[in-house]
């Protein structure tokens, strides 16, 4: 079993893993104009769990997780292209950006776009794919 017994791992994991997804979040909704974005803030949550991998071991991550990974890298490749959908309903050619303004009551305008809805279905393949191969390779390992 991949799992350091070590005291100073297993505590940072716990503390760093929150902070990593929020970070991760963070670099997600940054990604539009500036580096950042679905690819890499994937990379960063996927860190986050496997750092919780090997502190607390396979059994562990998964049901953290509650979800299969593949099933998550699945649910992002259909949100990824579904955001590539919506422009042709316009007359526009295929991944066109488009940007809407609804106003929610008690939030006022927000805006709702493509890119950011593409950006998450990479996010969420990126943590997906990432995460079958780190747990299969630690499955390997035992």
């Amino acid at each position: 079993m991949i799992q350091a017994n070590s005291l100073i791992l297993s505590t940072m994991a716990r503390v760093l893993l929150p902070l990593q997804l929020l970070f991760s979040v963070f670099m997600l909704l940054r990604g539009h104009d500036l580096p950042g974005g679905g690819f890499i803030a994937g990379l960063i949550a996927a860190a986050a769990f496997i750092l919780y991998l090997f502190a607390y071991g396979v059994p562990a991550a998964q049901r953290l997780l509650r979800v299969d990974p593949r099933t998550i890298a699945g649910v992002g490749l259909v949100i990824g292209t579904l955001a590539a959908v919506p422009p042709i309903f316009f007359g526009l050619p295929f991944f066109t950006g488009l940007w809407w303004y609804p106003e929610l009551p008690l939030i006022g305008p927000v805006s709702i776009n493509t890119p950011l809805i593409f950006d998450i279905g990479v996010y969420l393949t990126v943590v997906g794919s990432v995460l079958t191969i780190a747990i299969f390779l630690a499955e390997a390992e035992e």
